[in-house]
């Protein structure tokens, strides 16, 4: 199976696969224009908060570098005020595409600082595209090497932390949820980065994963990684995790994240909560491993995240390979969209993410460190790792 990726740039194209189609078709689709940017992050082809952010990064870069090279030149490379202009209403705009993964707002910002930089250091409208589409590269280009940092860092902790306990620190069972890979970011992943690492250090036994409905990220993607990598691994239905928990020995729940406040609460794909309180139950450690980039010290808790409402019919349809397979003229597999619901069902709840409180949560891992909470007190104190 080859590598997989979220984003591949070749040939002056920008491109994505398509995460709606997978795992049973690897189409990818070309983005041309900030529009196909925004569309792309806001129909969820891509998903997961560090591709969002590299997505968005990119299509700026290409969307300079095109206007670079058109001839005439667009009448908003006239001058600094123009371009100025023009490039935080571009930044506005994929902001508002998915607004909860903070991720995506630390890459508009950054450019945003980057643009305000290059004009007051008196660059000319070219020199400032160019400083824009560098720093927008490097935005993608860093992801990769945090990841393997902070998944080295949280599956060294985890390890300990089992010895500590009086485990062998070996032959561990770890569950995530939703999807963390590779496709969720430019590589390797975050919390399913730390599951990787434990496998590549031969500390890992099993991992398990919900389905992480109503799109299936689990399912669909995360199972898709996992035999991608040879790991074994066990699907589970988001309601079988209590059950999970009853009877076997899972040593830690690993998840993303899309947004952490000041105090350490965390907003990930819904279902995280679920699998928190369900946890704290059973006494097993909580990890959240995610970038520097997901904390927003501006946030003081939770209750200041936006928590992005699907639209409800997207609760009401399931899409996959019709079963027994069937293959069109080409010798895809023919894909359907099915509804499981009654036609015209009215009241869906359909929120995007959950937050689990700090006090859920055992530790908070990024590329520079492991932060856990201090004995009595519910809150993290997340200075250390940002």
């Amino acid at each position: 199976m080859p590598a997989l990726t979220s984003i591949r740039t070749s040939a002056g194209k920008l491109e994505i696969v398509d995460q709606l189609l997978l795992p049973h078709s690897t189409e990818f689709i070309e983005i041309r224009n900030i529009d196909d940017a925004f569309d792309a992050i806001k129909s969820m082809k891509i998903r997961g908060a560090p591709a969002i952010a590299s997505l968005a990064a990119l299509a700026v870069a290409d969307h300079l570098t095109r206007a670079l090279e058109s001839r005439p030149s667009p009448e908003w490379l006239g001058n600094v005020d123009a371009l100025k202009q023009h490039v935080e209403g571009v930044l506005a705009h994929l902001y508002t595409a998915r607004p909860t993964a903070v991720n995506l707002g630390a890459a508009t910002r950054r450019l945003t600082k980057t643009l305000q930089a290059a004009i007051d250091a008196g660059r000319n409208p070219l020199e400032v595209s160019q400083d824009l589409i560098t720093e927008a590269r490097e935005i993608d280009a860093e992801d990769v090497g945090r990841n393997k940092q902070m998944s080295k860092w949280g599956g060294e902790w985890l390890v300990e932390r089992v010895k500590g306990d009086g485990g062998s620190g070996a032959e561990l069972n770890v569950m995530t949820v939703c999807n963390t890979g590779s496709l969720a970011t430019s590589g390797y992943g975050t919390a399913l980065g730390l599951i990787t690492y434990l496998h590549e250090t031969g500390k890992l036994q099993r991992a398990f994963f919900t389905q992480s409905t109503p799109y299936h990220q689990g399912s669909r993607l995360t199972a898709y990684e996992l035999q991608s990598l040879n790991i074994p691994s066990t699907m589970l239905c988001d309601s079988m995790v209590g059950s999970l928990f009853q009877h076997h020995n899972i040593h830690a729940i690993a998840v993303g994240a899309d947004r952490i406040a000041r105090n350490g609460d965390t907003a990930n794909k819904i279902g995280t909560y679920n699998a928190a309180v369900l946890a704290a139950r059973h006494n097993i450690p909580f990890i959240v491993v995610a970038p520097v980039s997901t904390v927003d010290l501006e946030v003081a808790d939770g209750s200041g995240i936006p928590i992005e409402q699907r639209p409800p019919i997207e609760a009401c349809l399931v899409r996959g390979a019709l079963h027994p397979f069937a293959l069109d003229g080409n010798g895809v597999k023919q894909q359907a969209t099915v509804m499981v619901t009654p036609e015209g069902l009215e009241g869906v709840y359909n929120p995007s993410f959950d937050v689990t409180p700090a006090s859920l949560i055992t530790a908070i891992v990024t590329e520079k460190g492991v932060a856990v909470k201090k004995d009595g007190e519910d809150v993290f104190d997340l200075t250390p790792v940002v």
